[in-house]
């Protein structure tokens, strides 16, 4: 274990443990490390370790990011009394491990999105996350675009019955890192480490969007899903692509709705394009995460869109943050989820998205790839225990 000089928030604040260090280990320790500042009613934290595998890397990386100490045993982490909430942060096939152990150990959890790589390790996750809520102890699964203030205002607009009864929805994620064909293999190809490809890492956000904008729930997909590229250069020599690189479903939902959704981690000259649609009976909107600080919106009858910058006070997320005008980026969603996660350990209630959620997703991954096993036959969505 090693110590760095300089760790963000006061003695009482929860100590907090993130476990992976790479990209997402950035984004949340950036999150964790301003909250405080830029949330201040929300309660603050204490960076305590960042745990990696590699010791010098999650070192230097702890010392980067402003973490107390640095570790590579998560376990040990877990054992001790300073850490209250353990953040996974670690390739798919591993949340579950960590997870579960983290809430029996007592601590409260944030994992990643998707919940997990498989059902059967998603309902593991629920049912221990449903025994640690009777002993005071929370979890969340990480889909920050909720946290978009955009969206949040586009969901309470239909809440509200601005656009009516929700009709169509039309939801596509579009990333272009492995257009080239030259691309190297990663552990994001590897449905061992993954679970899946352009599903699990995109399609889990539209398909949450899907949930939380209009309240509905998928019941039916049609799906098919590609490999355009099925080898990759390794360390030692070319490899199989054993996880999708793109997929397409039409989905039902259970209050008549129609869903149009297309994910690829191919579409070149795309470099983060989640885009939503959502039309009812009276209106609709419209959202790009390239253009994240805006909404477009055809509200109470009104025959076109007018676009919105939402950052004025009184928007979801404002406070806080700019003047009005002054646009947020990406990493402010991380933010806003740890200020909602720890203003909810404060209350003593459950986050949301809860790992029924997340379970509540992955069973429409799930029935999106029987789906395409299936030539895109229609697959009725499982129910259960979510």
């Amino acid at each position: 274990m090693t110590s760095t000089p300089s760790a963000s928030g006061a003695a009482g604040s929860p100590g907090v443990a993130v476990i992976g260090y790479a990209f997402m280990g950035k984004a949340h320790s950036h999150a964790w490390r301003n909250v405080a500042a830029l949330h201040p009613g929300a309660p603050g934290a204490r960076l305590q370790v960042l745990v990696g595998r590699d010791a010098d890397a999650v070192a230097s990386a702890a010392g980067q990011y402003g973490w107390s100490e640095s570790a590579t045993d998560w376990h040990a982490v877990l054992e001790r009394d300073d850490i209250d909430i353990v953040d996974v942060c670690v390739p798919g096939h591993l949340h579950a491990e960590v997870a579960i152990a983290a809430l029996e150990a007592g601590k409260h959890v944030i994992a990643e999105k998707p919940l997990a790589n498989s059902l059967a390790e998603a309902e593991k996750m629920v049912a221990t996350a449903r025994a640690a809520r009777e002993r005071g102890v929370h979890s969340m699964v990480g889909f920050n675009y909720r946290r978009v203030p955009a969206l949040a205002l586009a969901r309470q607009h239909i809440a509200a019955g601005r656009i009516g009864e929700v009709r169509q929805v039309r939801v596509s994620y579009l990333q272009d890192w492995l257009a080239d064909a030259a691309a190297p293999m990663t552990w994001r190809l590897r449905r061992e480490l993954a679970g899946s490809g352009a599903l699990g890492d995109l399609a889990s956000h539209a398909v949450d969007q899907v949930r939380y904008l209009t309240g509905h729930e998928v019941t039916a997909v049609n799906a098919m899903t590609q490999t355009f590229v099925p080898q990759r250069a390794g360390e030692s020599g070319m490899e199989d692509v054993t996880v999708d690189d793109a997929a397409w479903s039409t989905m039902r939902t259970d209050r008549g709705a129609v869903v149009s959704l297309e994910v690829s981690r191919m579409a070149s000259a795309r470099k983060n394009a989640l885009e939503i649609e959502v039309y009812g009976s009276t209106g609709a909107v419209r959202f790009d995460l390239e253009s994240l600080n805006h909404l477009d919106v055809a509200l109470d009858g009104a025959s076109t869109f007018c676009r919105r910058l939402v950052t004025d006070p009184g928007d979801p997320y404002i406070d806080g943050w700019w003047p009005p005008g002054h646009v947020l980026g990406w990493d402010a969603t991380f933010t806003n989820q740890a200020s909602d996660f720890l203003t909810a350990l404060a209350a003593g209630q459950e986050p949301t998205p809860s790992f029924e959620d997340g379970l509540a997703v992955q069973r429409v991954l799930a029935a999106i790839e029987a789906s395409a096993a299936q030539a895109g036959s229609c697959v009725e969505v499982e129910r259960g225990l979510a």
